[in-house]
């Protein structure tokens, strides 16, 4: 059976991102798509717009971590009225800290772009730990 195109757009986003081309992940957005990051560290908070999303978010992702922040998709789930869920796992290092654990993204998605993400993670608290 097909994957849903939804599905498959998500898909696609996280392949980008693991690749470093932020020219197809971009591409996969609306222009004032918002990317919501969860925590009460410097990070946290919401990314209004692909350029803050790209050089406020994945940009800092990238340096803070020395470039050892990795992300692998376990799976996706979609409802058929605009929705997909991720699930991955990531890991980094950054001063002198390492994080290792579970996450996903809530995705909203009109007209085949990606327009919203809602991130999660499994402790909240070791996100905050790490970032801070």
């Amino acid at each position: 059976m097909a994957e849903h195109p939804h599905a498959a757009l998500v898909r696609r986003g996280y392949e980008a991102f693991q690749r470093g081309d932020m020219d197809t992940l971009r591409g996969l957005m609306t222009g004032d798509c918002t990317h919501h990051v969860p925590g009460s560290h410097p990070l946290s908070g919401d990314y209004k717009g692909v350029d803050s999303i790209f050089e406020g978010y994945y940009g800092r992702l990238f340096s803070e971590t020395g470039g050892t922040f990795k992300v692998e998709l376990r799976n996706i789930f979609v409802d058929g009225r605009g929705h997909a869920m991720s699930v991955h796992h990531f890991s980094a290092d950054r001063g002198g800290k390492h994080i290792d654990e579970m996450g996903g993204i809530v995705f909203r998605i009109v007209g085949e772009k990606i327009t919203d993400l809602d991130e999660c993670v499994a402790d909240i608290e070791k996100g905050n730990d790490f970032w801070s």
